[in-house]
């Protein structure tokens, strides 16, 4: 006997719907097209023509089936986003953004920062993100002199984009007993001028001040964005960071900074019935001993929330000048970045994770933090083999030609964000000179036969799945400039494919996830226009008309007025 399939258990009572649009792009490797798809409920039953799913629709249900004819517009699988942090994403949209839209000197960011702080309550911090000191007129990062001016009896942090840092002001400094003679900590550094004086600049573990007494302490296992709020203003971010991804038409999200924060924030959401997006949680390595303690040995979970593996960092930022090149950067040759870890204890941390069938993913961009990256997974792999482990290497920023077969081997998953090279490609470049150009290679993975999966790391970049899209196929900066040679380029195919399928194969779902065919979610979002028919330079500014999650809208956007949008809205 035929064993019934989860839409087709009792207990179900839905009325057939097929969907016809001007395009469907399925990405099933046997049927990557279609024109129309046939739901029943929070699935996806039979794609291919209105015929053969009306044929489907009649076998699964009496009801005559719903046709929902959405015109011109374009269906594709909703997009995954298998590396950001959402949490952080919903406490920059309160914050103040100075970035390079709205500030490209530190006299105006001061301005913005000021202004926030003369509404803000007493005493309450005034925080700002978004500039990246390469873009600033001035071509440096602001010092704590110039915080100052916004206020000095309250804290001021203003984040750099990479998140791994930024600027504090003096009472910030005053505030935790952080003077010139205090020493950096491990995996972190308070900057200091010429003179030894404090310039107000910290980055990764440094940052561990600014959580407070009682606030999430990671050592030197990461950079600490994880400013505390109370667990209500939390939940109000993480509500508002679910709309900015589904108004991308994001649809599953892979968490790749997981503490006890952000834990209970998901696990309170789950409770109150109002997670929106599936979210795949990446638990920070300083919590590794006790996902074992607890007999975490795989993924668990359920559709919309579940734990898939442990985050660890290699080394630091391209963007904020912490990646690292022991013999210095172009730009600045006494800066060198660092390493999180020894390479003997990270890769005891690799092994730990692997031999318990853990998946890890470890933040790396340098050639010699990806060596130690690598090099790691093969001695774990070795150890004890498993051919679908999965081991990702999260931004995967410069890696050598040779290193790009060894990964192709190991089956090891890059996780790129075009988008940092389409918002600071250029100062990629002046930090470490030419090989800049070939930041993140996504043509070579794809000769080398290495999966292409493509995020946004939001809020380093706007969750927009398009506009990550549009630089993985034209490598065109926001400046302008066209990084590197046209072979570090992908097709607009595969460009798609990478931030779908192969996003849920990074997070070990293209069973369920990635592409719209029989068996799977009806997560889909619906297009304006073919990002596989238009201009290159044209596929950013396609508008996302709506996102659907399990067979149900979550997002229209407000300014869909056309005849598709209508149609789209009464599914």
């Amino acid at each position: 006997m035929r064993k019934l399939t989860h839409f087709e258990q009792p207990g179900y009572r839905h009325v057939p719907v097929i969907v016809t649009a001007g395009a469907i792009h399925t990405l099933a490797a046997d049927r990557p097209h279609a024109d129309a798809m046939l739901m029943y409920g929070p699935d996806i039953v039979a794609t291919g023509t209105l015929a053969e799913c009306r044929e489907a629709a009649a076998e699964i249900s009496p009801a005559e089936p719903v046709i929902r004819d959405l015109g011109s517009a374009v269906v594709v699988p909703g997009f995954i986003d298998p590396h950001a942090h959402p949490l952080m994403l919903g406490q920059m949209m309160s914050w103040v953004d100075c970035g390079p839209a709205h500030a490209a000197s530190i006299p105006e960011i001061v301005a913005l920062l000021r202004a926030a702080a003369e509404t803000a309550p007493a005493g309450l911090p005034v925080r700002g993100f978004g500039y990246e000191h390469r873009n600033l007129a001035e071509g440096r990062h602001p010092r704590k002199e110039e915080l100052d001016q916004v206020a000095t009896d309250r804290e001021v942090y203003l984040m750099n984009a990479s998140g791994h840092g930024g600027v504090v002001n003096s009472y910030t400094f005053e505030l935790h007993g952080v003077t010139r003679d205090t020493p950096n900590p491990a995996g972190g550094e308070f900057f200091r001028d010429a003179d030894g004086e404090l310039t107000g600049e910290l980055s990764d573990a440094a940052c561990n001040i600014l959580t407070g007494l009682g606030g999430v302490k990671i050592g030197h296992h990461g950079p600490n964005f994880h400013l505390a709020d109370e667990p209500e203003e939390h939940l109000r971010q993480l509500r508002a960071a679910q709309e900015n991804f589904l108004a991308g038409g994001v649809t599953t999200i892979g968490d790749c900074q997981v503490s006890k924060r952000e834990f209970d924030m998901y696990l309170r959401l789950a409770e109150a019935n109002q997670l929106k997006t599936r979210i795949n949680m990446y638990l920070l390595s300083h919590l590794l001993d006790e996902a074992l303690e607890m007999g975490l040995h795989g993924q668990f979970g359920n559709a919309h929330l579940s734990f898939a593996g442990i985050k660890l960092y290699a080394d630091g930022t391209l963007g904020g000048w912490t990646a690292y090149f022991p013999d210095g950067y172009v730009g600045d040759p006494c800066r060198t970045g660092q390493l999180y870890h020894e390479p003997a204890d990270y890769a005891e941390l690799i092994r730990k994770a692997h031999l318990a069938g853990l998946q890890t993913a470890t933040h790396a961009q340098s050639p010699t933090a990806l060596e130690m990256v690598i090099s790691a997974i093969e001695a774990a792999q070795a150890e004890r083999p498993d051919p679908d482990a999965r081991h990702r290497i999260e931004h995967c920023g410069l890696p050598t030609g040779g290193q790009i077969a060894r990964m192709a081997a190991a089956g090891i998953y890059p996780v790129n964000q075009p988008q940092h090279y389409y918002n600071w490609g250029e100062g990629v470049k002046d930090a470490i000179g030419t090989p800049g150009e070939r930041f993140n290679p996504l043509g070579e993975f794809l000769d080398a036969g290495v999966t292409v999966t493509i995020s946004s790391d939001a809020p380093v970049a706007d969750p927009r799945p398009l506009e990550a899209i549009q630089a993985a196929v034209t490598r065109v900066t926001r400046q302008g400039h066209r990084l590197g040679p046209d072979s570090l380029r992908i097709p607009a195919y595969e460009a798609l494919l990478a931030h779908t399928l192969n996003g849920a194969r990074a997070l070990g779902r293209e069973d369920e996830l990635g592409s719209l065919e029989p068996g799977k979610r009806a997560d889909f979002a619906v297009l304006a226009a073919d990002p596989l028919a238009v201009d290159a330079a044209e596929i950013a500014a396609i508008p996302v008309l709506q996102t659907w999650v399990n067979g149900v809208c979550q997002f229209t956007a407000q300014t869909a007025g056309t005849e598709t949008a209508a149609a789209a809205a009464a599914l």
